[in-house]
């Protein structure tokens, strides 16, 4: 279960985690969305659900909250018992992480290596990293969507969108501050447009980051963003710059600054069947 701010995917596998079902829907209301979650899972009975949720959600497992998205700035979905509503109306093991960790962990099984950060650049911006073939992370998860960066020098006028934080990385660099600067929707603009630059520079510097303080084998960049034709390279390309040799990669630039390996956007939905079956093998 990939519960996005955008839409929700549900979908069931088999042991060998092929696809059996799957659907999607627009997340609206709660109540709306949560109800034909359930509905789906009556309907179609499984023996565990991976959840991966979009946040902030309380991941402590001696909290109080545990299992709510908390201070979401999604309207309508503050402090709400995700998993309490699911396990509660489905009697079933859950286990719940956010959205892009399930995709890092999808990223790990699909690939075979377990040491990696992912992030997803789309409607919002969020990070995940494994080590060693855990996540890494103290009393919550960490959010390396709101990471301060340096602003483009074409681009420091520009406030942010994040209603937080205003120019954190999230703020310039998710979608949708593509429009907020230029009126179009991100689909819209040509890809030889100067904008996509300014963006793979802030995502670039992110990528910069996470190597330095983290020193993974690669840097995973997934979202709606990313799909667009020239967004990977420029990114390798502004990475090389700010890295300046300071240290060696493990790989060349374009292995160390990739895509997803699993095919339409299915790294969440391969991460959250392997959290599901490791539910059900505990004994």
């Amino acid at each position: 279960m990939e519960a996005g701010g955008t839409k929700f995917v549900l979908a069931i596998a088999d042991e060998h985690f092929n696809i059996i079902k799957k659907c999607k829907f627009s997340t609206t209301t709660r109540q709306e969305t949560i109800s034909k979650t359930i509905k789906y899972f009556k309907e179609n009975r499984v023996s565990a659900i991976g959840l991966g949720s979009f946040g902030p959600i309380d991941l402590n497992l001696s909290s109080k909250t545990y299992g709510y998205i908390t201070s979401t700035p999604k309207v309508g979905w503050q402090n709400i018992n995700l998993v309490g509503q699911l396990k509660e109306a489905l009697d079933i093991r859950i286990y719940i992480t956010t959205d892009v960790k399930a995709s890092a962990y999808g990223e790990m099984k699909n690939t075979g290596i377990k040491n990696l950060v992912y992030l997803t650049i789309g409607t919002g911006i969020g990070g995940a990293a494994i080590q060693n073939g855990y996540f890494i992370g103290g009393i919550g998860h960490s959010e390396m969507g709101h990471q301060r960066i340096n602003s483009h020098k074409d681009d420091l006028t520009f406030e942010g969108i994040c209603s937080f934080h205003g120019d954190c990385l999230e703020g310039v660099a998710a979608g949708p501050s593509l429009k907020a600067r230029t009126g179009i929707l991100g689909e819209k603009i040509p890809s030889d447009d100067s904008i996509w630059d300014i963006l793979s520079y802030y995502i670039a510097q992110a990528a910069i980051n996470a190597t330095l303080a983290l020193a993974p084998e690669c840097v995973i960049l997934g979202g709606g963003v990313m799909e667009k034709s020239n967004m990977i390279s420029l990114t390798q390309k502004h990475f090389i710059s700010m890295l300046n040799n300071y240290i060696d990669l493990p790989c060349s630039v374009e292995k160390y600054i990739r895509l997803p390996t699993v095919k339409e956007n299915g790294s969440a939905t391969l991460g959250n069947f392997y959290l599901a079956y490791s539910l059900f093998t505990k004994k």
